[in-house]
Order: structure tokens, then sequence, then C-alpha cells
């Protein structure tokens, strides 16, 4: 079985991509490298540097490889970079999206798996853990951009005839997230920790996220390929973490012994978000394994 894999040679689905070849797939990745990188490639899978906003170059890439499966993680995912540029996330997300979408239709793929967010699109929730059944309310043009790509890729499922798996990601990090983005605090506190420069808070410390480890989004990645139907699912640890629990956190385990910097809470974001996964478990079996501080010394090590 074949698979392409967009934006893999960024941080999460560089090591779905992993995953896929120890299993055998043959796996294609197709990556603009503006926010991946060569070093997260790995040898075994065929790579195109190509960007999804070029319809003609992706089909010709799909006509040529004939996937039976689409992974597709190529995005602009960064809630500030949204918002200074809306048009940009819009033309990436939204256009680059159905670009995809209609390759893969053309192409007969059997199934195409996708990577929302959980963080980004209900807004702020009533309650917290939010399921799948609460209103999705973004704050910003990176939620509305996942919230339409979903739409796009229920339309275009049933249009051509494939099923689909929309996983609605909370907060992911661990090895290979770049610190030095804009998103991804887990990296940015870390890397800068250990340079011995106090990383900034924007807030007053109290903004609640739930964090998940990589491997936990590899592992229903991997469940996805052999789901039967189409599903959407959220995923995530549920469990609240406040922005100045994670820097205590991260400082305790590289000894940094600084103080944070505060700074004015930035529109757009979220105030305070839970994830349940309860879908998850009851469709795919899946549930994570990878509670936050051991996440964390995993993914500081590599910094």
């Amino acid at each position: 079985m074949k698979i392409i894999v967009t934006g893999g040679a960024g941080f999460i689905a560089s090591h779905i991509v992993d995953a896929y070849i120890l299993q055998g797939y043959k796996v294609v990745v197709v990556d603009n490298l503006s926010t991946g990188f060569r070093k997260n490639l790995n040898p075994k899978a065929k790579f195109y540097k190509a960007d999804i906003k070029n319809l003609k170059q992706l089909r010709a890439i799909f006509r040529k490889e004939k996937p039976q499966i689409v992974s597709h993680h190529a995005a602009i995912a960064e809630v500030a970079k949204s918002l200074r540029d809306p048009l940009h996330t819009f033309a990436t997300n939204v256009g680059g999206t159905v670009n995809v979408l209609l390759c893969s239709g053309e192409a007969g793929i059997s199934r195409f798996i996708f990577a929302s967010t959980g963080g980004a699109i209900y807004g702020e929730p009533k309650k917290i853990p939010v399921d799948e059944h609460a209103p999705t309310v973004p704050l910003s043009p990176y939620g509305l951009s996942k919230l339409l790509d979903e739409e796009c890729i229920k339309y275009y499922a049933a249009h051509y005839g494939f099923s689909y798996t929309i996983f609605r990601y909370t907060n992911v990090y661990g090895p290979r997230q770049n610190p030095k983005g804009e998103a991804g605090v887990v990296a940015i506190f870390g890397g800068l920790m250990k340079a011995g420069k106090r990383p900034i808070i924007f807030g007053d410390g109290t903004k609640v996220r739930d964090y998940l480890f990589v491997s936990d989004i590899v592992h229903a990645n991997k469940k996805a390929i052999l789901q039967k139907g189409s599903h959407l699912m959220n995923l995530g640890l549920g469990k609240p973490v406040r922005d100045r629990e994670i820097f205590d956190t991260i400082a305790e385990i590289v000894k940094f012994r600084g103080r944070p910097i505060f700074k004015p809470f930035r529109t757009g974001e979220v105030y305070k978000i839970t994830i349940d996964a309860h879908r998850a478990k009851k469709i795919i079996g899946w549930e994570p394994s990878v509670m936050l501080k051991e996440g964390l010394y995993r993914t500081l090590k590599e910094l």
C-alpha cells in the first residue's frame, strides 16, 4: 500500500512517516520545506519538494505515484501568523487542502486522514474537557481555516467516494518540534531555558492547555489506516495544564532558575481548553499513554 504524506518533513508528520515505513507501507512525502526540515525526512520515503498550493505540480505527483491513502498534515499552524496574514493562511490551509482533495479523488484513493485542531476550533468552550459535540467557534483565521478544511473533506469524500478520518489534535509536543518557531511552547521554553534565556508567557500564567506527546498522535494515525467508515475524533490527554505550570516543570527539568517574562494576552488565543477523547477510544481503541512529565523529559533531552 502506498501513502502520500503532505508536510512529511515537519514535526508531527515526520514521526508518522517513520511509523508507516516501519509498518511496511510505501511512503511518499510532499513538503515545500517552509517549516519542515530535510533532516526530518526518512531516507526510505520518496520525497518531492512541492507546494500544495500548486495544483499542476501536485496533480503530476499524484498521477505518477497513484496512492491508496493520503495523510494531509501540510499547513500553516500558527495562530499569531494567521492573524498577521490571514490570506496566506487561507490560501495554504484551505486552497491547498482543496488541491490535495482534488488530486486524491482523481487518484481514486480509499482513505483521507487529516490533521485538524482541537485547540483552536472550539473557541472558548462553556465547559471542559470539550467533546466533538461542542460548538465550533474559532477565534483565529487558523482555527477557521481548519474548520473550513473539515467541511471540504466531507464534501469531496462524498463526491469521490473515499472515506476519511479527521483528527482534532490538542497541543502536540515532542522531539523535532522547532524551538525557534512561533508555536510549540514546550520546544520554545525548553530551548530558551537551556540557553539561559527567560521565556515569555503571554498573559498572567493562568491560561490552560492540554498537551499530548507526539508518539500518541502517531499511534492514532497508525490505527486510522485500518479504520472503516468516516469519523471525526478529538485527540488529547484531557488534563488541564496552566502556562505557569508548564514553565515551572520545564525549568525544574533543565535546572533553570530564572523567572518568566510576562506580556499581555494575545488576541485570537483561547484562554482555557482541554480535550475529551472518549470517541477515539470507542471508535479506534485509542488512549494516550505518555503522561506530561515523561513526555517533557523525552522532548527536552533532544533539544
